[in-house]
């Protein structure tokens, strides 16, 4: 049996553990999150080098993305380096190919028509497949990067502008402590405050990392969509309880959990066999389609 395991510096009550079969090797895939603790996941990383198939590294990105240019964010880079053996992917390899295929599919083949619509992109350096997507796809961007990322209460509506500006401060960004710019341990548990409703209000999606929507997310999300990734069976019923129309997962279910991209470029990783700097982004899509996988579409209200 393979074993792929996502180390995170997420809160350990999201921690979920399943066994699947992928074209016919048998795999356990298993989340274990830090709560915030550094020290622990480098610790965790080291014990697992050498003894599992993949690792994915779980509530931090290595790199955040402008275009084609790509920066390496320094703390990712530290947990990263405490590997020798085994691979370790952070999931934006499958974000940057298979999330420019999810808008396409939902489009042809669920008739989800996103054409007009105005989205609310709460980060789109670290999602930037699915924004580039949905700007193609024609819809009314907001770029919530400076809102989210960096307590700045500025939208940004413009890819061109978006793209000049990732590019001037990413450099900079990439180096601060990463608990600044993103929610790690307990502060995934805290309620959610409506700080910018109004952001929320203007879009008919809410689009990106569940972490960065759900942080302040207001109570009232009547008909919108959310278009996300990693969800536990509370986040799904806390969507629905506020009014959300539709919930749409980049990837697919497994025993009501969708795990998140470094989870399943980790598991691709360990099927292919490769070492990850040799796997091409073709490699990724053909095995997918193999697979028959699809994203997550579920009418909540």
């Amino acid at each position: 049996m393979k074993e792929v395991v996502s180390i995170s510096l997420g809160s350990s009550k999201r921690d979920h553990e399943v066994e699947v079969e992928l074209l016919g090797e048998k795999f356990s895939i298993r989340r274990i999150g830090t709560d915030g603790d550094f020290n622990k996941a480098i610790r965790l990383l080291r014990e697992m080098d050498g003894k599992v198939d993949a690792i994915g590294l779980g509530g931090i990105d290595l790199y955040l993305y402008a275009g084609e240019k790509r920066y390496l964010i320094r703390d990712a880079a530290k947990l990263k380096g405490a590997v020798s053996r085994t691979p370790v992917v952070d999931g934006s390899g499958l974000k940057n190919v298979w999330e420019r295929e999810v808008v396409q599919y939902l489009q042809r083949e669920k008739g989800l028509n996103f054409k007009g619509k105005t989205v609310l992109m709460v980060s789109a350096v670290d999602r930037f497949g699915l924004a580039e997507a949905l700007a193609a796809a024609g819809c009314n961007m907001i770029f919530g990067d400076l809102i989210f990322g960096l307590h700045i209460p500025i939208p940004i509506r413009s890819y061109t502008s978006f793209l000049i500006l990732a590019q001037i401060l990413l450099p900079i960004v990439t180096k601060m402590p990463f608990k600044m710019l993103y929610p790690t341990g307990s502060e995934q548990e805290k309620e959610s405050r409506a700080k910018y409703g109004k952001y929320y209000e203007e879009a008919d999606v809410v689009a990106g990392d569940y972490l960065f929507i759900r942080k302040y997310m207001p109570l009232d999300m009547r008909g919108k969509w959310v278009l996300t990734n990693t969800v536990t069976p509370s986040d799904v019923e806390e969507l629905r309880s506020r009014g959300v129309e539709y919930l749409i997962t980049t990837t697919p279910e497994f025993r009501g959990r969708s795990f998140g991209t470094n989870v399943i470029e980790a598991t691709l990783v360990a099927l292919i066999g490769k070492p990850w700097e040799h796997i091409r982004s073709a490699e990724y899509l053909s095995i997918l389609r193999r697979l028959n996988f699809e994203p997550r579409v579920e009418k909540l209200n």
